[in-house]
């Protein structure tokens, strides 16, 4: 053999095997990131995940009526469950009666929509309140000895975007299996939607232990038009 075409031969061979061994290492990658999405999840392939839906503010639970927001974050959910390789089994929020910890788990509002929300924060987040005027407008947010003031439109608190895009930076600040409560604001969802998000701060000391703020919120003869009760984001 010529010795120009052997080395034409030898430097496709090469090339061929690294090209190999370059997506080899890719795809053990992407196997290894998936997998650890699906560890931080709790969502192994074929396995179910529940999705509890709340109704919208201010309606009944017969009405069954989502707020639009709400289901945007369903659709993100439902993306995030699919790639994980699970399905989703989605309840209305007065519906649910089963315990917790069986699988992954997915409470959509904060506890004046969501019965469920409220029952996880009560048990898990006692420092952690939400407090709701509808007839004023106000909605407020209370963890700790600090409130934050819900501006409609303006400044919101959610969760359900991060979670799903920032998974990789959970994972690396908290661990596959971390316990962790973190409050984030959305700027002007009306103008950007859910894409503009500050990170206000970890509050999981904060919300882990009972305040008298949060103690005050679940006081019975409250005035007539307020509501309150413990709260997290979706």
């Amino acid at each position: 053999m010529d010795g120009n075409v052997l080395n034409i031969v030898l430097g496709v061979a090469s090339s061929a095997v690294s090209a190999v061994l370059a997506w080899s290492l890719q795809a053990a990658l992407r196997r290894g990131r998936l997998n650890r999405k699906r560890a931080f999840f709790g969502m192994p392939p074929g396995t179910e995940c529940l999705v509890v839906a709340p109704r919208k503010a201010g309606t009944t639970s017969e009405e069954r009526v989502v707020a639009q927001r709400d289901v945007y974050a369903m659709m993100e959910l439902a993306a995030l469950v699919s790639d994980c390789g699970a399905t989703a089994e989605i309840i209305g929020a007065g519906e649910v009666r089963q315990g917790v910890g069986g699988r992954a788990e997915f409470c959509i509002g904060g506890p004046l929509s969501n019965e469920r929300t409220a029952a996880h924060l009560r048990w898990r987040l006692p420092g952690v309140s939400v407090t709701a005027e509808w007839e004023a407008g106000v909605n407020s947010l209370t963890i700790g000895e600090q409130t934050y003031v819900r501006e409609k439109g303006l400044v919101e608190y959610a969760a359900s975007r991060v979670l799903s895009h920032r998974h990789r930076e959970l994972i690396r600040a908290h661990g596959r299996d971390g316990t962790f409560a973190l409050l984030l604001r959305v700027l002007q969802p009306d103008a950007y939607g859910p894409d503009v998000v500050e990170f206000v701060g970890d509050v999981t000391a904060q919300a882990s232990l009972p305040s008298p703020a949060a103690a005050a919120a679940t006081e019975p003869n409250r005035p007539a038009g307020t509501a309150a009760a413990p709260v997290a984001s979706a």
